[in-house]
């Protein structure tokens, strides 16, 4: 089995993560401020707490534990949640520190996380993308900090793959609204509101286009990509999503209302169809999402009657 250092293990993706690659008998390292609940998910995770912001405490964490992947997670995970100057140069660079350690240690796969807010949605000038659904070949039009960050990040990893001589294998991915398992159950998202709430009020979700992903289903995709890198084009960018939308009636009259304009490009988004196409995946790894609301959600009378109204 393999070591897999992941960066950002204690948040709401990261948990999932290693708790995936444990369970699947991997060595895991946790690189954390926060520590990783007490569960016997954990139990045999190694958890380190690493300024990632120290290019040489990166590097010495790489040489300690010689991890054959690293998965880099860790960031400021919200928009907007702190100054965007601080945004910036945070995330920008946590992704350079840790892929330019792993690049220097040799790990023979690194993969970093990216965001589909690259591609400018939510724009308060204005935001229409060259067709639905969204996939990989829509152009990046980043307007805020965050959303800029997780394109360098991106350009970060390319970089790294094109100057390596090694035959190291690179890859990013850009993750939907990340459910974590409590949050089924009526935990709070990140934004403060629950499932049941952003299923109510299409206004809730609509600013992330009804997108989102249950956290271990991006596990499962991790450990499919692990697999296939060797066999892959290198530096590939996957959206990683889940097979349905987070709303209660199709997109192609949703989006209309959130996003001016955009009816004619919606109009194919019949049914359950998402906003974002998750057909690379599928088409490049064999990787399905097998999780969605309609099989996860608490169907407790509370969150029902929420639903419902």
């Amino acid at each position: 089995m393999s070591t897999i250092l992941v960066t950002g293990g204690s948040g709401r993706l990261g948990r999932s993560v290693v708790a995936g690659f444990a369970a699947a008998g991997h060595a895991v390292v946790s690189i954390d401020r926060d520590p990783l609940p007490v569960d016997p998910a954990f139990d045999g995770v190694v958890q380190e707490s690493v300024d990632l912001l120290d290019a040489a405490a990166v590097r010495a964490v790489m040489a300690r534990h010689t991890p054959d992947a690293v998965i880099h997670l860790a960031a400021i995970a919200v928009p907007f949640s702190a100054p965007e100057d601080v945004i910036l140069k945070t995330n920008t660079l946590l992704a350079y520190n840790v892929l330019g350690a792993a690049t220097e240690a040799g790990v023979a796969r690194i993969i970093t996380a990216s965001s589909p807010t690259v591609l400018g949605y939510g724009n308060p000038a204005g935001w229409l993308p060259e067709a639905f659904p969204l996939d990989e070949r829509t152009t990046p039009r980043p307007w805020n900090a965050y959303a800029l960050s997780k394109h360098i990040a991106e350009q970060v990893m390319a970089m790294f793959a094109t100057a390596d001589t090694r035959g190291l294998r690179y890859a990013a991915f850009r993750p939907c609204f990340v459910i974590s398992p409590e949050e089924w159950a009526g935990a709070p998202t990140q934004q403060g509101h629950t499932l049941a709430e952003r299923l109510a009020d299409p206004a809730l979700s609509a600013p992330a286009l009804f997108n989102y992903v249950d956290a271990r289903d991006v596990a499962d995709f991790l450990a499919v990509l692990l697999e296939r890198m060797a066999d892959i084009e290198n530096a590939q960018t996957f959206f990683v999503g889940a097979a349905d939308a987070l709303a209660t009636e199709p997109l192609a009259a949703l989006l209309p209302r959130f996003v001016p304009g955009s009816a004619a490009l919606a109009a194919g988004l019949t049914g359950t169809a998402p906003a974002f196409s998750i057909a690379k995946a599928r088409a490049v790894l064999g990787w399905e999402p097998t999780r969605s609301w309609r099989t996860e959600l608490s169907t407790t009378p509370a969150a029902v009657s929420a639903i419902a109204r």
